[in-house]
């Protein structure tokens, strides 16, 4: 009796192992994608073009106005909105100087959170450098694109390299000069036509850097959502793919230890200005869909922006020496 009860303890199965913290934070999915709800934030972007686009052609309205290729917009007293008009006031205040706002909500985001450092105090931590320099790296992206790439930009390259050129009036008629004037810049102050090649968006390339560098940057610190921080597939120096949990500091940063009392306003609008600036960003957006500019030269500017967006925040994950210097938000 004795032995069958031996025997039958012997054959009881024993529980499973628990799996080490390590093997825990091992993970399937690829680093050069984005987690679920990543995917589905970015996704607000070609859904915003789309749903504007589909608009201009629902709209009886704006349907039947007018549509000029080369102003890339209607004629302002036959605007079908006061959106439609580039001299509406957000236009000019706004998407005219928009990486001013978006600089400015950067900047205050990344000295008042406490998440980066210590709020409203001077200290250059880990995180605030590596916020900093994501941020510098989004803007190099617009600079280039928009402003000067070793001379014309990559918008004015690419509208020249698809066979653009400026026309300026002559006494007769308008001229092509394709060796004086290399930018649109310098084509609208000599009183000249953008005229022939495609026109990448740059309103929409600027709305979506700005406004998806914003969301990234600011969501991850204040949801505190897995999917946003310790979810997120990374690869290691060795070649392991695990979630980004096995950098994420365990301790809080030093400036949600050390805030002093009264920085809880200061934080506040800090988050506040950031999410309005990415949010007014959406809208505005949404009025460029469905009042200005080609599908085309949308869907470029799309893909323009999220070259830059995924250079930034998504390529590090695969890449533990890039990492090392850009960080993750949030990490």
């Amino acid at each position: 009796m004795a032995t069958r009860r031996k025997a039958a303890k012997d054959a009881t199965p024993s529980s499973p192992p628990k799996p080490s913290p390590d093997m825990a934070q091992r993970t399937t999915i690829s680093t050069f994608l984005p987690t679920a709800l990543e995917a589905a934030l970015l996704g607000l972007y070609p859904g915003t073009l789309l749903f504007g686009s589909l608009f201009s052609y629902i709209s009886p309205t704006t349907r039947s106005t007018p549509y000029s290729p080369v102003s890339q917009s209607h004629p302002p007293h036959l605007a079908p909105s006061y959106f439609a008009r580039k001299s509406n006031i957000f236009n000019l205040y706004f998407v005219k100087i928009g990486w001013l706002w978006i600089t400015a909500a950067m900047v205050i985001f990344i000295m008042s959170h406490p998440s980066l450092g210590p709020p409203l105090r001077p200290v250059l931590t880990q995180r605030r450098l590596k916020a900093a320099l994501r941020y510098t790296g989004i803007t190099m992206c617009w600079i280039a694109t928009t402003q000067w790439f070793f001379g014309p930009p990559l918008i004015d390259r690419g509208f020249r390299f698809t066979g653009g050129a400026c026309e300026v009036p002559s006494t007769d008629n308008f001229s092509t000069s394709p060796g004086q004037h290399l930018t649109h810049a310098a084509c609208k102050l000599a009183g000249g036509q953008w005229r022939g090649g495609h026109d990448i968006s740059g309103h929409v390339f600027l709305l979506i850097l700005g406004s998806a560098m914003l969301w990234l940057e600011v969501l991850p610190a204040v949801l505190k959502e897995p999917a946003l921080r310790e979810k997120r597939p990374i690869m290691m120096a060795d070649g392991v793919v695990k979630s980004a949990a096995a950098e994420t500091e365990v301790e809080p940063a030093s400036g949600e230890k050390d805030a002093p009392r009264g920085t809880e306003a200061a934080t506040s609008f800090g988050v506040k200005l950031a999410l309005g600036v990415a949010g007014f960003s959406w809208w505005m957006l949404l009025m460029t869909a469905a009042f200005f500019h080609t599908w085309f030269e949308k869907f470029t500017g799309l893909l323009v922006a999220f070259t830059g967006i995924y250079m930034v925040y998504f390529l590090p994950r695969a890449l533990p020496a890039y990492r090392a210097i850009v960080g993750l938000p949030g990490v």
